[in-house]
């Protein structure tokens, strides 16, 4: 099954704070509106493949929220991903047949500043978290564009858009299964990284990277806290040979899955880097 990343999701206590922490590493965000939950709110760091960076907080900062509660109210950082498909209650029913536990499709909408109603439908995969461990689907029912565009010089910019998303996870055989199972993933390969400190599993075809960690340390303990989900984001860029188009120099690098990763200075909340780019080219 062919997965296109539509957005990945960035939580926190504080938006306005999450908006500031991306724009200072140069990852223009614009604000997006109120869900129709009443409870959380949103903005966007738009890239010109259509997908995006979500950062997501509640309205009020004590308000339970009916999506990603711990992550926001803990600080917790990614998230969870989504993927776009055309069909989405063909996929929905294929997943179903396959065993995985799918909610939907159901309808979700928001509404922006300027007022324009925004229309989409999800189906959650997996229980828990939607997006936490396997991506939820997303399908637009009125124009993508309104749920998201270019942000800023983003429309011009090197970075292509989401590429790849980092998973944590406890039991890196059990999540290989997993992602066999519903996308007819296979042939893994297995490696280590020290980044994470952790042994790795990727897939030709699939754009993941799972990441078990080898001991104690933040990755073990992050599982602790908010079991399996997504530890960092990986964008694509092309037409650069380093971070310097985004002018900034406080990041750090090293090799992820075969290729060199530019963390960027994003650490804000979980006082680790968890946005890199990577080289799509060719």
């Amino acid at each position: 099954m062919d997965l296109r990343i539509d957005h990945v999701t960035v939580a926190g206590r504080d938006l306005d704070q999450l908006t500031k922490a991306f724009s200072d590493a140069g990852l223009p965000v614009e604000y997006g509106g109120r869900h129709s939950n009443g409870v959380t709110h949103m903005a966007i760091a738009g890239f010109r493949d259509g997908s995006y960076i979500e950062l997501i907080s509640t309205l009020e900062p004590d308000t339970e929220s009916p999506w990603w509660d711990s992550p926001i109210h803990e600080d917790g950082g990614p998230c969870a991903w989504a993927v776009d498909v055309d069909d989405i209650g063909a996929v929905s029913a294929n997943l179903r047949d396959r065993g995985i536990h799918v909610d939907g499709p159901s309808e979700y909408e928001r509404t922006r500043e300027d007022g324009m109603l925004v229309e989409w439908d999800l189906t959650y995969l997996g229980k828990g978290d939607p997006g936490s461990m396997l991506p939820f689907l997303i399908s637009d029912r009125t124009p993508r564009e309104r749920r998201v565009q270019p942000t800023g010089d983003l429309a011009s910019s090197p970075i292509v858009g989401v590429d790849t998303v980092v998973l944590g996870v406890a039991d890196l055989d059990a999540a290989v299964r997993r992602f066999e199972t519903a996308f007819d993933a296979s042939n893994p390969t297995i490696s280590e990284n020290d980044y994470f400190d952790a042994k790795t599993a990727s897939f030709t075809d699939l754009p993941v990277i799972l990441v078990e960690p080898n001991g104690d340390g933040w990755l073990a303990d992050r599982l602790a806290a908010f079991g399996p989900r997504p530890v960092a984001y990986l964008l694509g860029t092309e037409g650069h040979d380093d971070v310097q188009f985004l002018e900034i120099d406080d990041h750090t690098s090293g090799p992820l899955d075969g290729r060199k990763v530019e963390w960027l200075s994003v650490s804000d909340p979980v006082d680790r880097p968890y946005i890199g780019l990577v080289d799509v080219e060719g």
